[in-house]
């Protein structure tokens, strides 16, 4: 059993939450709507609030809450550099993110750093009241519009490796016209380059690649997937 399964088990009917976010408007707000919830179980409860990240990774060792549902954009420490440090320091507490900011960047960083949820600020008392409890429960949650991303994200196929790193741009467009079958001198008159250059640059693929001639050179090419250079 983990830290936060145990934590979650010894709730009761109680989950306390910490409230970090720096508007003092959106902290009352938040803590109204959550205090107000009379219905479902375990019952929601404000543990304390911070306005910093750092004041939230204080909360989360002092205050020992179930959750702490944390904003992004904080003065210091901010929301994803304070989540990652509360895993670290307090890793029985579950992090939420509620926040304005909807960038993908943002999403997988904080879903590295260590949060289980991502709201968007907006989001309905239910929704809200939902991903605490889930998350809390060791689930993990999204907005619709989040998941939507990060699904969409998830379902793209992965970007492929480049086969060779240390092939410079005009070698790569030398290399791409000897595949397609093209002569040096055609390859010098399309890059603007004379033959000697031409032959300079082949030379030096070969040896980066590791392959005995051109025809091997071009066989990796086209196995790579290496297309035509652009025009200049």
């Amino acid at each position: 059993m983990t830290a936060r399964e145990a934590g979650s088990e010894g709730a009761g009917d109680e989950l306390r939450v910490v409230l970090a976010d720096d508007h003092p408007v959106v902290r009352t707000g938040l803590a109204a709507l959550l205090e107000s919830v009379r219905d479902g179980t375990p019952r929601v409860r404000v543990a304390g609030v911070a306005a910093s990240g750092r004041e939230a990774v204080r909360a989360a060792v002092t205050l020992h809450p179930h959750v702490v549902v944390m904003d992004i954009r904080m003065p210091g420490l901010n929301g994803i550099e304070a989540t990652r440090e509360i895993g670290r320091v307090a890793p029985g507490v579950a992090v939420l993110m509620l926040t304005m900011v909807e960038e993908d960047d943002s999403v997988f960083a904080a879903m590295r750093a260590g949060a289980l949820g991502y709201v968007l600020k907006g989001a309905g008392q239910d929704e809200i009241v939902r991903a605490i409890r889930a998350v809390a429960a060791g689930e993990a949650i999204f907005g619709p519009g989040v998941a939507r991303r990060v699904l969409g994200h998830l379902s793209r196929p992965p970007d492929r490796p480049d086969p060779c790193p240390t092939l410079t741009p005009r070698e790569r467009d030398v290399l791409a016209l000897i595949a397609a079958g093209q002569p040096n001198s055609t390859v010098a008159a399309r890059l603007g380059l004379s033959p000697k250059t031409v032959s300079n640059h082949m030379s030096a693929v070969l040896a980066k690649l590791g392959v005995a001639d051109r025809a091997e050179a071009a066989a990796w090419a086209r196995e790579a997937g290496l297309g035509p250079p652009s025009e200049p």
